[in-house]
């Protein structure tokens, strides 16, 4: 069980963070128009999910892990992301960011926010390089979900249950919550929110959280 009065779960790529990690590595390879075209169709929930990030990591074979801390020193942190991650420790909530994205940018994030948990998809490596493909289950919006509701059955009865997302692969997790925040989201996303933010400002969220929690 967890001893945490409430739960909080975060998407990472253009939520917690103000980049899409995938485009960015794809950049470092002269591929980012043909990811990041394929990324915005899966935002927008136009092809699934699983498939598109397939097709996007096949995209990065060869390249070479360490080019990575490029994009992440400094860590591209979206504004008031500690302030708001700080305001939901002080009221003893669990913190966790569950990304489609890949577990070597939600650790670092993680960390750096003080996050107790990360969720997210595994790049296979061979010698510091990508292979082109995603190691074990991949981490789709109904994975998601599921953590946020595993989570959840650990919690104190009544405790409050928070999503915070931006693309179509939020969707199930926010209705999974108790409150689910659409940040800077894409339409399909807006549509099954509670709430939408549409400032890039994660501390906005901090007064809506005060009102409803």
């Amino acid at each position: 069980m967890l001893n945490h009065s409430g739960l909080i779960v975060f998407d990472m790529d253009s939520t917690l963070i103000s980049i899409e990690c995938i485009d960015e590595i794809a950049n470092l390879l002269g591929q980012r128009d043909a990811v990041a075209a394929i990324t915005e169709q899966a935002m927008r929930g136009e092809i699934d999910f699983a498939a598109s990030l397939t097709q996007r990591v096949a995209l990065l074979e060869g390249i070479d892990v360490s080019l990575f801390n490029k994009l992440f020193t400094p860590i591209p942190l979206t504004q008031g992301a500690q302030a708001l991650i700080d305001y939901c420790k002080s009221r003893h909530w669990y913190c966790v960011v569950v990304s489609g994205g890949f577990s070597w940018f939600t650790g670092r994030v993680a960390e750096q926010l003080g996050l107790d948990m990360h969720v997210a998809n595994e790049l296979e490596m061979h010698n510091g390089k990508l292979t082109g493909k995603v190691s074990g289950t991949i981490v789709d919006g109904h994975k998601k979900a599921q953590v946020l509701q595993d989570l959840r059955r650990q919690l104190p009865v009544n405790a409050p249950v928070v999503a915070v997302g931006d693309g179509a692969n939020d969707q199930w997790m926010l209705q999974a919550a108790d409150i689910g925040i659409a940040f800077c989201a894409k339409p399909v996303l807006q549509q099954v929110a509670d709430i939408s933010v549409s400032q890039p400002d994660l501390a906005l969220i901090i007064n809506e959280l005060e009102d409803r929690c």
